[in-house]
């Protein structure tokens, strides 16, 4: 999984609205389309965006697909934050002065 591609996909304020619909129940196209007043065409378009970053699949009901999050996806990005999470909280916020190894003795 790539946490850049999934990110870029959330990163659209349409698709991120999508996700946490789809993260309360399952949903169709048609029912994503009224819910959000955006043409069928345009829902299709974000959700697949969304399926190529992995972040939802598709459950086929007779014509109609209803879409999910996964739950693997949700893990890993569970899991990732909670990594940038433990070294935000590690980090020396009083340092006045960068560390880094470019920087010039004084």
């Amino acid at each position: 999984m790539e946490l850049d591609r999934m990110l870029k996909a959330l990163g659209e304020p349409v698709r991120l609205k999508i996700y946490q619909a789809l993260l309360e129940r399952k949903h169709c196209v048609r029912s994503l389309s009224r819910k959000f007043g955006i043409s069928e065409s345009a829902i299709s378009q974000h959700l697949s965006v969304m399926k190529n970053a992995e972040l939802v699949y598709g459950e086929k009901y007779g014509y109609h697909t209803h879409y999910l999050p996964r739950q693997d996806s949700i893990d890993f990005l569970t899991e990732q934050f909670q990594k940038m999470r433990s070294a935000s909280v590690i980090v020396d916020r009083d340092m006045t002065a960068c560390q880094c190894e470019y920087r010039k003795e004084e």
